[in-house]
């Protein structure tokens, strides 16, 4: 089992972020509607902000704010689906036998994002990349516990995904919406997960991905829940 504390949280997605707009949509979700743009992220400079992909910048956005004003803290990013829209973009490009831009495809591999965030803030504690299936949240927290047992007393944990391209929806069907969350994790006993075998049969579906489920169950203040998919299954209990 393992133990935690949520030092601070926030989300981002296409129209809000505030605390409050986030305790509207726990209480009633929806699937924002509107064209998906980016955020601005006026707190850096344009030279900086211009090579950020939407995808970076709804990181940026969401895990700035829970790291400002602290010293250097080891960064993990998880993602199951990554820079589809660089992707798909260099694969464009690939199909129309153009030559492909080197700032594009060294900026679409898996841990561009947390390089990123290492230069911009000039940040040279740990950063992890991981690429995971749909319970990366809970991967992507035992990732942070291991960094507390090498002594570290802040661990930032960030998920995020972007809406794919059209060509992609019908394999990619679990990103309702563009949107990040970031957690500041610290050592503690305030959370407990658990992992499990998965129960017989098939798991229930989830309406949300994981990562906004947990955005709810913070701002409902849910005592407990179970996150089961076809392996494994993670039961996350609030002790304080």
């Amino acid at each position: 089992m393992l133990t935690f504390s949520i030092a601070h949280w926030q989300g981002w997605t296409h129209g809000f972020q505030d605390p409050s707009r986030w305790q509207h949509w726990a209480e009633h979700p929806y699937c924002p509607l509107g064209e998906q743009s980016a955020p601005r992220l006026d707190f850096l400079p344009p030279m900086q902000r211009r090579r950020l992909s939407p995808l970076a910048r709804g990181v940026f956005a969401c895990a700035w704010p829970l790291a400002d004003g602290y010293p250097d803290m080891p960064f993990v990013f998880a993602s199951r689906h990554g820079e589809t829209s660089r992707n798909f973009g260099l694969l464009e490009s690939l199909a129309a036998d153009e030559p492909l831009s080197p700032t594009a495809f060294g900026l679409s591999v898996h841990n561009a994002i947390a390089a990123q965030w290492s230069i911009i803030r000039r940040d040279t504690a740990e950063s992890v990349a991981i690429a995971v299936e749909d319970d990366g949240l809970e991967h992507a927290f035992i990732e942070a516990a291991m960094l507390f047992d090498q002594g570290h007393d802040n661990v930032l944990v960030v998920l995020a995904e972007e809406q794919p391209p059209r060509p992609y929806a019908p394999w990619v069907d679990d990103v309702p919406f563009s949107y990040a969350a970031a957690f500041r994790l610290r050592p503690g006993t305030d959370w407990a997960l658990a992992p499990s075998p998965a129960p017989p049969g098939d798991a229930a579906p989830q309406i949300w991905p994981n990562p906004l489920n947990l955005l709810r169950h913070l701002a409902l203040r849910t005592p407990s829940w179970r996150h089961a998919n076809r392996t494994r299954q993670w039961t996350w209990t609030r002790n304080a």
